[in-house]
């Protein structure tokens, strides 16, 4: 199913007829088959890949490793929940849960089990950094995951969330006063006023292009590393991007189901480990341009190890053996166009005011 999957660019039970071994000559036997295997209940997925993706992360080389977490909403019926790991521009799949839910703001009981799996995936030895948007500002997440998990996370809250401060009282972010280009640190503050939880850490600023307020909440003293570490999150987004339009098409399944879309999704993550790490070592190896025709990197690790894999059956190229990954950071950031890429040059220079209180 992976193999077909690759090969015939979308999930569509039909095209993959092709490519799927069987002893049955009709297309109808080896249709069913695949329904079959997708609604099986005894198949546990998640015990399946864990092996897979520890496997895949057992070299990483950062000392950090951060797992974005987010949200996305299918058919206006299926909502798919997914912790993946921030590399090299895209967010890997580590580990995910479809509920039939028409909203993509889930409760913590919701997503609690994904954290706790996507933790057990994580190589021994390694900081772990949770980044989730605005929808995941749980107290429940934010004291499991340092009593509990034992890791630290960045979470962007709302504007109208309540902040505490010793000696201040309780004042809501959007009362805060700043210019664009300025940026607030608050250490060691309380957060939400009904239940309140801390001591916490703030950082506070809008972006000096656009305006954008964020407000990141951390377990660890906050500075403008704050803001970039963030913003690693939007790279789970892309990776929403390469499961639809821009990748694996999912949008064009006819599958209804919760149980057989996460065995779908289990098909899915496999294919894109096999790609990105087939891109990551097309680039190593200095073969980028046999299969992108930008000048500099254009395209993404996951459609370099696409284009390369489809190819190589025709012109007998390497196909990578071993997955594997090793570091967050790209040597090799994609461009796709120098005129875009200048126009997109920012300079973003910030000024920072730092408040430390009593926890009190």
């Amino acid at each position: 199913m992976v193999v077909a999957l690759i090969h015939s660019g979308e999930v569509n039970l039909t095209r993959w007829l092709p490519y799927l071994p069987s002893r049955g000559c009709y297309a109808q036997s080896k249709q069913r088959r695949v329904r079959r295997w997708l609604g099986n209940s005894r198949i546990n997925i998640h015990k399946l890949y864990k092996p897979l993706i520890r496997a895949a992360l057992a070299d990483w080389q950062d000392e950090c490793l951060y797992l974005s977490l987010d949200t996305s909403l299918f058919w206006d019926q299926y909502c798919l929940i997914r912790i993946a790991v921030v590399h090299r521009g895209r967010a890997l799949p580590v580990a995910w849960r479809v509920l039939h839910h028409r909203s993509a703001t889930v409760a913590f009981n919701d997503y609690k089990a994904v954290v706790n799996q996507a933790i057990q995936c994580v190589p021994t030895g390694v900081n772990v950094v949770l980044l989730a948007d605005r929808g995941f500002a749980h107290p429940e997440l934010m004291r499991a995951l340092t009593q509990q998990w034992h890791s630290s996370y960045r979470i962007r809250l709302k504007k109208d969330t309540w902040v505490w401060r010793a000696g201040k009282g309780w004042t809501q972010l959007q009362d805060f006063h700043f210019n664009r280009g300025e940026a607030l640190c608050f250490h060691t503050v309380r957060i939400h006023k009904d239940a309140w939880y801390g001591p916490v850490h703030l950082a506070v600023g809008r972006n000096n292009v656009n305006g954008e307020f964020w407000a990141i909440v951390s377990d660890e003293p906050t500075t403008l590393q704050t803001f970039c570490e963030y913003g690693l999150r939007f790279d789970i987004e892309e990776s929403f991007l390469d499961d639809q339009s821009n990748g694996w098409n999912v949008q064009k399944s006819q599958i209804r189901s919760v149980c057989d879309l996460s065995r779908l999704w289990f098909i899915l993550a496999i294919a894109t480990l096999f790609v990105t790490a087939q891109g990551v070592q097309v680039v190593a190896d200095k073969q980028r341009r046999w299969v992108d025709t930008h000048w500099f990197r254009g395209n993404s690790y996951f459609r370099i190890g696409w284009d390369w894999i489809k190819a190589a059956a025709l012109n007998g190229w390497t196909i990578v053996q071993n997955i594997t990954f090793s570091s967050h950071r790209d040597p090799d950031p994609a461009i796709v166009s120098q005129k875009h890429q200048e126009g997109h040059a920012y300079r973003f220079e910030f000024k920072v005011f730092t408040y430390a209180y009593e926890s009190g």
